[in-house]
């Protein structure tokens, strides 16, 4: 544990967290970053966890996805860094502050269940594709998906009353 609280200490003390935590702009313009990213990339994920629980079943569930996966890959390359930047500004509080560690367990459930969803029920997905409701595994995994991305997003809000 101590070791732990070194590295934290250290990460804080390295010019660019000091710069993120004095600069006037610096701090905003990440954040900004940040959750323009996050909205892109939870906006995919339930847009994609809505056709699957019926909704819009005009579009392909496969096209879809395909479609809605490149943007949340590619808005993962504004979330993750950005991300890593505001925790270094303040990495010894966030990493005592529950709703930090509650946020990052739940984008962890949030990355176990997209990844069950891809082994299990979307393996059939030739079979609902199109005009017939997803399997009830499919359905319980986005609905829980959505679940588990609000919880995020409302961790991360409430990061500044913890």
């Amino acid at each position: 544990m101590a070791a732990a609280a070194g590295v934290l200490q250290a990460l804080a003390a390295t010019p660019l967290s000091s710069a993120m935590r004095e600069g006037a702009w610096l701090y905003p313009i990440v954040e900004i970053v940040h959750i323009a990213g996050f909205a892109v990339l939870v906006g995919s994920v339930v847009l994609f966890d809505l056709r699957v629980l019926g909704f819009a079943r005009n579009l392909p569930v496969v096209a879809l996805g395909n479609h809605l996966l490149r943007w949340a890959l590619a808005s993962l390359l504004l979330v993750v860094p950005a991300g890593l930047l505001l925790f270094s500004a303040h990495s010894v509080e966030l990493a005592n502050n529950p709703a930090f560690i509650l946020k990052l367990v739940l984008i962890v459930i949030a990355g176990l269940n997209a990844l069950a969803f891809h082994l299990l029920p979307y393996r059939s997905v030739a079979s609902w594709d199109r005009d017939r409701p997803a399997p009830p595994l499919a359905r319980a995994g986005a609905g829980l998906s959505i679940l588990l991305w609000l919880g995020v997003i409302s961790c991360g809000r409430m990061l500044a009353y913890l």
